[in-house]
């Protein structure tokens, strides 16, 4: 990670370090990098984003790229007009599912895949040195205007088809995926109920679709008697969805089902998820022609090894999903087209969710000074390896081990000053004891660093 890129682009709090002033530069730093051709640029919903999306448009139309110009856009819909229009990047103005004082910059390239941590360094690179290429008169940037909203649902269509109409309920945060989401479900020819589908920047509740952040849909999924509930986070990359009896799908479930389904749908082929994600989904994947291949934490990863392995499907266990027959954007909008069409095929979610093994899942948060963290962690590899008894070990991102019955994630955070303990075991018995050990390890390594 840079001084100014994170695990998921630039993202900070407005007018303290994510200024008008970085966005122009890192407008200019795009256009440099690129050397001409065309950009998408693309906003959420907050306050702040008209600001710094006429920034980064401003940096880029000065060294000579022309830009097409989204608007309010949903971050699918910013991949999907990249390759709409054939661009050569596409710009989000989103910080996914922080509180609404951050916003963030993240780029993407050609293919509607983020850009990777080698492409940002270079990028960080031309914006620290300053040395911007500047387009004279006659050359400037052209700008035009362009809503892409009606040849994405079009596209959609023709890949997701359902035999059957269902109530669905959507809450999209008052998020970018209002504009949307609701619309695609519509022309799908489903009944839709819009819940937080007002596009002002002010958010009711906390962005992250999890059970907690979801209960007024749940709510009114039961109130309702209807079929599903689709929620998004503030840009809708990701998704969370609520079942017919108004119950919350644990994110690894909803993995698994969709990764099944993608199986039934394209045949046998891999499945791509993160060192993060549990047995769970290995297990109802396989009986199916599934093989699961963990990459690092982070949808530019998981996109990564859809590309390089042709694979079938790839998921976080963060409701982040990727569908490569559709686009290399992890994409909500289209994954609850998606789940629409597997309820529609297999039955009601309640029903289809019983099918998916439980385990144990426990997670710890261990404080850690950013500095600390290397060393920390050449500590925890060897105390690991030598006080665990296990059979095989990941280390591409943070260190995995696991055995038939268990695995331990230790990883630091790539956004906060912490080390991340992730666990799961077949039993509460064995998971507490496990994590018990894992604590104590960490915390001695973090101490010794």
């Amino acid at each position: 990670m840079g001084k100014y890129f994170g695990t998921s682009g630039i993202r900070e709090v407005v007018n303290e370090k994510l200024t008008p002033e970085l966005a122009l530069k890192v407008g200019k730093a795009l256009g440099t990098y690129l050397g001409g051709g065309t950009v998408v640029v693309g906003k959420d919903t907050r306050t702040s984003g008209e600001t710094l999306k006429r920034a980064v448009i401003s940096g880029l139309l000065s060294t000579g790229v022309n830009v097409i110009d989204i608007g309010l856009a949903p971050t699918p819909l910013t991949g999907f007009a990249i390759r709409l229009y054939g661009a050569d990047a596409g710009v989000t103005i989103t910080a996914s599912h922080n509180p609404p004082e951050y916003n963030g910059i993240k780029v993407w390239q050609p293919n509607g895949m983020a850009y990777t941590p080698e492409m940002e360094n270079e990028l960080e690179a031309i914006l620290e040195s300053g040395n911007f290429r500047k387009a004279p008169w006659n050359e400037i940037g052209s700008l035009r205007r362009a809503d892409p909203k009606a040849e994405y649902i079009k596209k959609a269509l023709e890949m997701v088809h359902l035999d059957n109409s269902y109530t669905v309920v959507v809450d999209s945060g008052n998020g970018a995926g209002s504009i949307l989401s609701p619309y695609l479900q519509r022309e799908l020819g489903n009944r839709v109920i819009s819940l937080n589908s007002h596009p002002t920047g002010f958010f009711v509740r906390e962005l992250e679709p999890n059970a907690k952040s979801l209960s007024a849909l749940a709510k009114t999924v039961k109130a309702m008697k209807a079929d599903v509930g689709i929620a998004h986070d503030g840009d809708a990359d990701r998704i969370g969805v609520v079942d017919d009896r108004g119950k919350f799908v644990e994110y690894e479930v909803m993995l698994s089902l969709m990764a099944g389904y993608m199986l039934r749908k394209f045949g046998k082929g891999k499945i791509v998820t993160t060192v993060d994600a549990g047995f769970a989904l290995d297990d109802y994947v396989r009986p199916l022609g599934g093989e699961v291949i963990r990459t690092r934490v982070g949808d530019v990863a998981v996109a990564d090894e859809l590309a390089r392995h042709g694979g079938i499907f790839g998921g976080e266990p963060s409701g982040t999903w990727i569908i490569p027959q559709w686009n290399l954007t992890p994409d909500g909008i289209f994954a609850g087209a998606l789940v629409l069409e597997m309820i529609d095929r297999l039955g009601p979610l309640s029903e289809l969710a019983k099918e998916v093994p439980r385990y144990v899942t426990l997670r710890a948060k261990i404080p850690c000074p950013n500095e600390k963290k290397a060393r920390a962690m050449e500590l925890i590899a060897q105390e690991a390896l030598n006080s665990f008894d296990y059979e095989r070990l990941i280390d591409i991102d943070g260190i995995r081990i696991e055995n038939s019955d268990w695995w331990i994630l230790f990883r630091p955070s790539g956004t906060e000053p912490i080390m991340r303990i992730t666990l799961e075991a077949h039993t509460e018995e064995k998971a507490k004891e496990l994590m018990e050990k894992a604590e104590k390890l960490v915390r001695n390594a973090v101490e010794r660093a």
